[in-house]
């Protein structure tokens, strides 16, 4: 048991490593980093692209790196908006990792680029515990989930910056507890913002891009002091393999 907690600690050191890395490189190019956590089916795929397609056109320079374990489809969809968008297949992986999406920028990120989105694996699990350099890191649960889905994932949760809620349109069909959700919310994450989306019918849509711009111009984000690794102490620690990058989808 203590080498897996040591082979664990290792692999989150080395990644947190390479994130602060990143995270420089990105400052000092001017360039905020937008680490985007959900569930599968959370709907975060077309509320970012509702956002890619209002950033467009408001002139806003915005990339997408998106990562998912099989298919190209989220960047064949995000690629509709217009903005370069990039596929990361992870080869089997749950979550991204720094080095990864370092090596997955390098030679591609367009010099002006003012918001990175990273739309990560869909996992509330393993992505919650690796930093990616973000600037801005939002958790997405959809009315669907469940009110508890903060209380079950403390750590996702519990470090980020936005949470947004999707598919509202649907809230009432579902019997969507608000109320409760917020103060599930409130539980792991005193204070942080909770914004409620529908990229079907446009509510909310544009609250994430209002966010990153802020946040790239230095104003402060919230993350309170929690233990990351609270809610994987059941799972296996991560693997270390090689990963494959998909053709990137670029638009002028």
């Amino acid at each position: 048991m203590c080498r897996v907690v040591d082979l664990q600690q290792a692999v989150l050191a080395r990644n947190d490593a390479g994130a602060q890395n990143l995270r420089a490189e990105m400052t000092a190019r001017g360039t905020a980093v937008v680490n985007i956590l959900s569930s599968p089916g959370s709907g975060k795929t077309a509320l970012l692209e509702s956002e890619l397609l209002l950033a467009r056109r408001r002139s806003v320079p915005v990339v997408a790196l998106t990562a998912d374990l099989a298919t190209e489809n989220d960047a064949t969809r995000l690629a509709r908006s217009g903005v370069p968008v990039k596929q990361i297949l992870t080869d089997g992986l749950c979550h991204l990792e720094s080095e990864m999406l370092a090596g997955h920028l390098r030679g591609w990120l367009p010099d002006d680029t003012r918001l990175l989105f990273v739309e990560n694996v869909g996992n509330l699990v393993c992505p919650a515990t690796y930093d990616l350099g973000e600037t801005l890191r939002v958790v997405l649960a959809s009315v669907t989930e469940g009110e508890d889905k903060p209380l079950k994932y403390p750590t996702a949760f519990g470090l980020a910056h936005l949470v947004l809620v999707t598919k509202t349109d649907i809230a009432e069909a579902v019997e969507f507890d608000e109320a409760a959700f917020r103060a599930h919310v409130e539980q792991v994450n005193p204070g942080v913002e909770v914004v409620l989306t529908s990229a079907r019918r446009g509510r909310g849509v544009g609250a994430l891009l209002d966010r990153a711009l802020a946040a790239a111009d230095g104003a402060p984000v919230h993350r309170p002091v929690m233990a990351r690794t609270a809610d994987t102490h059941h799972h296996s620690p991560p693997h270390s393999h090689p990963h494959t990058g998909a053709v990137a989808h670029t638009h002028p």
